[in-house]
């Protein structure tokens, strides 16, 4: 039998993150082969990999990268089974290593496929599955690019992208923020120029429809009703739907007894209630129409433009789970 030095076991541990007995029994198995050992490890792996196929890789880290001169973006999800392995240090410096690499990907099947130490990252994973002994797999990829891009993770369990048009003096502040706003909001799209007019309108009969149903058991309980909107995109909120809101608000300024000479000061004020009533699904979900985080008195596209002559171009978020 080869006698296995603590130099060689230390060695194949630093290049497979196995354990010293797991790495001792190998290289003894090989005989003493290093590329031998190393393939006995995969096939352990491959075995413990068969085994948990079936398994949920529910936690994991979720990590982004930018290139060296902050147009290109990548984020990505390394998933396991547990927490616990998910916020262990070698673990997170695996999914940091992957996302270096995945720079260099266009996608999820590029990644796998790509080096990574002479084996491919999905060999490595199979690997790292028998040393951690949980399913590891890559469960989100995306690639963002830019003349400028900016992100930002939340305690690795969110991580985000946002691309800008211009590389501006204050762009890496903007680009966090607003990153910050996707990682934080989870805008599904950037306007609500982008929602397809079906979906609004079916979103729009669906949303009424909750409330008037909500407003049946607060009426019964004699407490005060939800406000039903007529609306709930600007994609509806046409040249003639606004020119009758202002005419209804101005009947009602007149019911009121308001005197007309001071209805100019009161008009904007109400016709901005009428707009905010009216688009909540654009404040959900389109990226540009939400209220900043950072102050709430403003929308994300007020924010963009404080800095300049710049906008956002796209966005990407991963999650864990």
């Amino acid at each position: 039998m080869a006698k296995i030095t603590a130099a060689e076991v230390n060695k194949l541990r630093k290049a497979t993150g196995a354990g010293m007995m797991d790495c001792k029994n190998a290289l003894v198995e090989a005989e003493g082969d290093f590329d031998k050992a190393i393939e006995v490890l995969r096939k352990k792996g491959q075995k413990v990999a068969a085994k948990r196929a079936d398994r949920d890789s529910s936690e994991g880290a979720a990590i982004a990268k930018l290139n060296a001169d902050e147009t290109v973006g990548v984020a990505i999800v390394l998933g396991c089974e547990t927490d616990f392995v998910g916020k262990n240090e070698n673990f997170i410096a695996l999914a940091n290593q992957l996302a270096e690499i995945a720079l260099s990907c266009n996608s999820k099947e590029e990644l796998l496929a790509a080096d990574f130490g002479g084996m491919t990252v999905a060999d490595k994973l199979v690997e790292q599955t028998g040393v951690i002994g949980e399913k590891l797999e890559i469960t989100a990829f995306e690639k963002l690019e830019a003349p400028y891009v900016g992100s930002y993770v939340h305690i690795n369990k969110i991580a985000a992208l946002v691309g800008l048009s211009a590389k501006v003096e204050t762009a890496d502040v903007l680009a966090k923020d607003v990153s910050m706003q996707v990682a934080s909001m989870g805008a599904t799209t950037l306007s609500y120029k982008d929602f397809d007019p079906e979906y609004v309108a079916a979103e729009t009969e669906a949303r009424i429809a909750v409330i008037e149903k909500d407003n049946e058991e607060l009426g019964r309980l004699g407490k005060t009703l939800k406000n039903v909107p007529q609306y709930i995109s600007m994609s509806q909120l046409t040249p003639d739907v606004m020119a009758q809101a202002e005419e209804d608000a101005k009947a009602q300024l007149k019911a009121e007894g308001k005197p007309e000479k001071i209805w100019d000061k009161i008009l904007p004020g109400k016709m901005e209630r009428f707009v905010s009533d009216n688009t909540t699904l654009d404040q959900e979900q389109c990226l540009l129409d939400q209220n900043f985080i950072k102050d709430e008195k403003i929308n994300v596209a007020k924010y963009v433009e404080s800095h300049g002559d710049v906008s956002v171009l796209g966005f990407k978020r991963v999650t864990v789970g």
